[in-house]
């Protein structure tokens, strides 16, 4: 088993124990924008995945919401909406992760037909091509309308709408794929979207690209108090339009920037990848947000120097005159892998023990089902469907006994009745190895050279006394 992806992994925030109010949201209902404001901490604006429903949970606060979604892709209301799609809310919300919404808004990041697709079933990882851009999947990503094999098997079966971050190359990491068959349009006229930076802006031509993709803006109007003048070299914009008949032409229908994903003096709180990050000048890009730290920038689960293009964060903090001034900044790196069965289910704690490890759920825990076709269940009975025996992957943070979950994971049963768990070694004793609290018997498996603190995989499974050996020398 390797970790893929977990560098990029979505953070969870405990907010203590969350059934009894799930419990009062009535299971999947929403909330009414009209039902008062929640008395909190902050007030603006919140963009992050979508990690369940009933009303919407995003960035760890379940704001509750009246079922609408404004959107130029076709979405008009909160049962159209998918785990893994990146909103922009605006509201309030607090520090017990409750929240009221009064604006909820989508857009597609990508969407256009699929040109080339690969998948590693083993390592969980690939990549998307449409529209010249390259697209990153990872475990992370929520597939709709088709598997990351299926589309790998015969892409140009496919179209796709991708929700997801761009990255430092310019390519994008996806949070949600969404596909359909040729012929359809999810709802939207245009038949193509793409974003990113203007290159080989061309005046005469009314022509530039985007990481290498040709824009003909010929007939396109500007949205929004954007303008076509306004357009320039270096400028992030998002495009919609029509491919031409060969497919490698985007004729721009409507085109805006993206600097207007908050307003001035709003708070604010974002999660994404990291780019354009500049040490001396402290500053960083998500999304082409421009984020400013300073020396009163508190970080949590992340130092100033583990700040890099790629990482993925989340940064709180205030809007002003065009940037993001970050008060707090959160590491949202995963550190461990669990392949394991369910053994014990405390659904008033959101606790589950898989394979001798306790694992914690969480606000922002993404739980997502490959057997299952209702994906927006509401998280109750997200929660609600595990049972003991189910076979799970589950992928987070190590906590010093518990495995704090981003992200679980029904699977099919193993062939044979071994466990897998990826995780820094907490203790060692003369014949056995813990990681969690779960001390796993060596018997006459090797872990010479190993120490404490050391990242290791360890493939074990349940005697039938009920303890916990190694089936396999340990892999460091």
């Amino acid at each position: 088993m390797k970790r893929n992806g977990l560098s990029k992994a979505i953070k969870l925030v405990l907010v203590g124990t969350l059934a009894g109010g799930l419990a009062a949201c009535g299971g999947g209902g929403s909330g009414s924008s009209g039902s008062g404001s929640v008395s909190g901490n902050a007030e603006g604006t919140s963009v992050g995945a979508v990690t369940g429903f009933g009303s919407v949970y995003v960035n760890g606060t379940r704001f509750a919401t009246d079922g609408s979604v404004s959107s130029d892709d076709g979405i008009e209301r909160e049962g159209q909406l998918e785990k893994g799609m990146v909103l922009k809310i605006k509201g309030d919300w607090d520090e017990r992760g409750q929240g009221q919404a009064d604006a909820v808004f989508y857009d597609d990041t990508l969407r256009g037909p699929l040109v080339a697709a690969t998948w590693d079933a083993t390592a969980s990882t690939g990549q998307l091509e449409l529209l010249g851009q390259v697209v990153v999947l990872n475990n992370q990503t929520v597939f709709r309308g088709a598997t990351p094999v299926e589309l790998a098997a015969a892409p140009a079966n496919y179209r796709v709408r991708v929700s997801g971050w761009r990255l430092d190359d310019g390519s994008f990491r996806a949070s949600f794929v969404g596909a359909s068959l040729p012929g359809s349009d999810f709802d939207d006229v245009n038949e193509a979207e793409l974003e990113g930076v203007v290159q080989n802006l061309d005046t005469q031509s009314r022509t530039f690209t985007i990481n290498g993709f040709t824009v003909d803006y010929t007939s396109a109007v500007a949205d929004d108090d954007f303008s076509l003048d306004q357009l320039e070299n270096g400028l992030a914009v998002e495009v919609e339009g029509q491919l031409n008949v060969d497919g490698d032409v985007l004729l721009a229908e409507e085109i805006d920037d993206e600097d207007d994903l908050f307003d001035d003096n709003d708070d604010v709180e974002i999660s994404g990848d990291i780019y354009d990050y500049d040490s001396a000048a402290r500053t960083f890009r998500i999304n082409g947000v421009l984020v400013q730290i300073d020396g009163d920038t508190d970080f949590d689960d992340i130092s100033a120097g583990s700040l890099q293009d790629g990482v993925f964060v989340k940064v709180e903090g205030d809007y002003r005159n065009g940037v993001l001034l970050a008060d707090e900044i959160e590491g949202r790196e995963g550190d461990a892998e669990l392949d394991g069965q369910i053994e014990q289910i405390d659904l008033s704690n959101e606790v589950l023990v898989v394979s001798g490890v306790r694992v914690q759920l969480t606000a922002n825990t993404l739980i997502d089902d490959d057997d299952d076709d209702d994906g927006r269940r509401n998280r109750v009975d997200d929660i609600n469907a595990f049972t003991i025996g189910d076979y799970v992957e589950v992928e987070g943070r190590q906590r010093a006994d518990y495995l704090e979950a981003f992200t679980i994971e029904r699977e099919d049963g193993d062939d044979d009745d071994a466990f897998e768990l990826e995780a820094r070694v907490d203790a060692l004793g003369s014949n056995s190895v813990t990681f969690m609290n779960l001390e796993i018997l060596q018997g006459n498996f090797n872990v010479a050279g190993v120490r404490v603190g050391d990242e290791v995989e360890a493939e074990y499974r349940k005697t039938t006394g009920g303890q916990y050996e190694l089936v396999e020398d340990l892999d460091d």
